[in-house]
């Protein structure tokens, strides 16, 4: 009989909190479902062997550690909002004649059911859902569906052990909390810690401070090196900042409208700004939760989609034209042979050559220090991360060259150079410039110039410097003593080709073949590379598109976690002025009164999170896009558009949590008392 009483009573705990398990129980099905689905498409041959289908899967594989991470942490933290409702029901128990040992063994049942529940109905929905998964990932790549249907038994048992350990750890994590508690603290667990908290300013300003210097560094940083790393800095310090705001500074906020006479004696502002004192320090980690939450799924969400829509202006960014062939030689007869292959092979097939961009460069490196650039910099040995910041791609192009693709008529003496950076801002307020080695060179005009592909792929700025003629870079190659090592020749040809992607990779191919030949001979010919939009094409949207898929995945399992952690909250503190509003309605207070105070509490606080949200994106927005300009995304316009249509799209969703949410707490804190009273009016 004992043996039954242990289930019978953990499920009559479940089905009895009903409203705050069945949501929980929910969510668990779900991500267990998405880690199940992320791990199959990320293995599954079928996706691998389209083209294109391998660079996907290396993106999605990323997903599973993540959802991994964000599991552990959701789940434990909506695991306390459980307990915090179940403390005093188990401290009931206690009084009733069960001990510590019998409560754990309740809890292990529950948490036997709930695992079975969530891990049953996960898999249960990844394995259905895992061919629409299929599809999608077909559709995307532009292949052709099949009808056959598979069960990864590795992904499976991958599931059931990651999550069968998180299980694990929220019983571990449950039965240290009965352990660790008193039975008559169970009992008023939920009344505990109920005192007016104080202002801490000092929390609220060091907020403010690292907000602030968050702020400073999306904005201002342009370096693409140094926002990679500075960037997961400004988001750990965006996330302390938004929790320290909205603990300490939601306090302030408080006793700041308390002092505020006109605002704190009205009704409604009273009664609410009076019950959200007492715990707005404890619930500002709840809204700072959704703040974080809701951030992450429009910057993720944007920037994803923006990369998949404006997939074919990022090829155009790295292939500025559909064929560029690189010779390592500016020698005539070098030149000359190429070009006859490249001939060749357009007479093959018919295509002829339209907008070509044809230029020579001498390419090198160096690191900039202030107008000086340090060519042998290898040679000052190890260097610092913030060092290495400011490294530069070097293209000097003779101006013959700039006139012919700009359609100008400049002209430099020879120790005169025109300017062009990417990604960076350096030199724009020197008149000189100093090449370690090589002299110093006048700045006559900074200028801009077109993309060439080499430098839309590569993390480092790029600085061109433009000379008075071919003879110059010759120079330049022939007076310094480490050109050979250091320095390159460069002949590029790019040119458009109006036929299909096929036929492009057929024309890449034939002048591979030619080229491959004659490096037999010279190794100017071997070394000369061949790109193409056609070949590259799939590639580029698999890796989009998987981008795309990921990102609006984890979107929606994180938009489901701050939809949860809403739901807790509202609820929580429906439990919780429940027995205020009771004693309220019994000295008066009308359900109109009720309804305006709960209105003014659930505003005053509810909207903070979307509102800073909000904020937060519209400070990262500049270093997002220039994170996403190191993908070749320099449409700024299309950024721009999504983002906002994000927010919108989101606020709409946040609206309408308001209201399911609201009502719910309404309907919580009245106890259904109104009702009673108009029937016996």
């Amino acid at each position: 009989m004992k043996k039954r009483l242990y289930p019978r009573l953990a499920w009559q705990g479940i089905r009895k909190n009903g409203k705050i398990y069945f949501p929980y129980l929910a969510a668990c099905i779900f991500v267990v479902m998405v880690y199940y689905l992320i791990g199959f498409l990320s293995s599954d041959p079928v996706i691998r062997e389209m083209e294109g289908g391998a660079q996907m899967q290396i993106i999605l594989s990323l997903g599973t550690g993540v959802m991994g991470i964000f599991s552990v942490i959701f789940l434990f933290y909506t695991n306390s909002f459980l307990m915090k409702r179940r403390k005093k029901e188990l401290g009931l128990y206690h009084v009733l004649g069960m001990d510590r040992k019998n409560i754990a063994v309740v809890l292990i049942w529950e948490n036997l059911m709930t695992a079975g529940i969530s891990l049953g109905g996960g898999i249960l929905g990844g394995i259905l859902f895992s061919k629409l998964g299929q599809l999608a990932m077909i559709y995307l790549l532009g292949g052709k569906a099949d009808f056959s249907f598979s069960i990864n038994s590795d992904i499976l048992i991958r599931t059931l052990k990651t999550y069968g350990v998180i299980f694990l750890l929220l019983l571990a994590y449950r039965i240290l909390q009965i352990f660790r508690t008193r039975p008559l603290d169970l009992l008023k667990s939920e009344s505990l810690g109920e005192r007016p908290p104080r202002a801490n300013w000092l929390s609220a300003i060091l907020g403010a401070v690292l907000l602030g210097a968050a702020y400073g560094m999306a904005v201002t940083v342009k370096e693409p090196v140094t926002i990679i790393w500075l960037f997961f800095v400004a988001v750990l310090m965006v996330i302390g900042a938004t929790y320290l705001l909205f603990m300490a500074g939601s306090v302030t906020l408080c006793k700041v409208l308390k002092k505020n006479k006109k605002y704190y004696y009205k009704t409604n502002h009273f009664v609410s700004l009076s019950s959200m004192m007492f715990r707005m320090k404890r619930n500002g980690a709840g809204l700072a939760s959704i703040c974080i939450l809701s951030t992450m799924v429009l910057v993720m969400v944007s920037g994803t989609v923006s990369l998949f829509l404006g997939t074919e202006d990022s090829l155009r960014s790295r292939y500025p034209r559909n064929l560029v062939v690189n010779t390592p030689s500016l020698e005539d007869g070098v030149v000359s042979q190429v070009n006859q292959i490249v001939e060749g092979a357009l007479e093959k097939y018919g295509v002829r050559e339209e907008n070509v961009l044809h230029y020579r460069q001498l390419v090198m490196s160096g690191m900039a220090e202030g107008n000086q650039m340090i060519l042998d910099y290898a040679n000052k040995g190890e260097f610092s991360y913030t060092e290495y910041e400011n490294i530069r791609q070097i293209m000097v192009v003779p101006v013959e060259d700039y006139n012919q693709i700009m359609g100008t008529d400049e002209t430099l003496d020879r120790q005169e150079v025109l300017v062009c950076n990417t990604k960076t801002d350096w030199q724009e307020n020197y008149q000189e410039l100093i090449l370690e080695g090589l002299g110093t060179w006048k700045i006559k005009d900074q200028v801009e110039f077109v993309d060439n592909g080499i430098d839309a792929m590569q993390i480092i700025p790029t600085t061109y410097l433009f000379v008075s003629d071919v003879s110059v870079m010759e120079e330049m190659y022939q007076s310094y003593p480490k050109a050979g090592e250091q320095f390159e020749f460069w002949n590029y040809y790019g040119t458009d080709l109006d036929c299909s992607d096929e036929t492009q990779s057929l024309i890449a191919q034939e002048i591979s073949a030619g080229l491959q030949s004659l490096g037999e001979q010279d190794p100017a010919f071997s070394a000369t590379t061949v790109e193409c939009v056609g070949a590259e094409r799939m590639d580029f949207y698999s890796t989009y598109a998987g981008l795309f898929f990921l990102g609006i995945l984890l979107g929606i399992v994180f938009l489901l976690g701050m939809v949860l952690i809403m739901y807790y909250k509202q609820v929580s503190e429906g439990y919780e002025d429940q027995s205020r509003f009771e004693i309220l309605q019994k000295v008066g207070m009308t359900e109109r009164e009720i309804r305006k105070s709960v209105n003014s509490q659930v505003l005053t606080v509810f909207f903070m999170p979307l509102i800073w949200a909000g904020i937060h994106t519209a400070f990262a927005f500049p270093m997002i896009y220039r994170l996403l300009q190191l993908f070749s995304l320099h449409n700024m316009w299309l950024l721009i558009g999504i983002t906002g249509g994000c927010f919108l799209g989101f606020g709409l969703v946040y609206v309408l949590m308001y209201l399911l949410t609201s009502k719910s707490y309404y309907k919580i804190v009245r106890g259904g008392n109104f009702s009673s009273r108009r029937q016996r009016g």
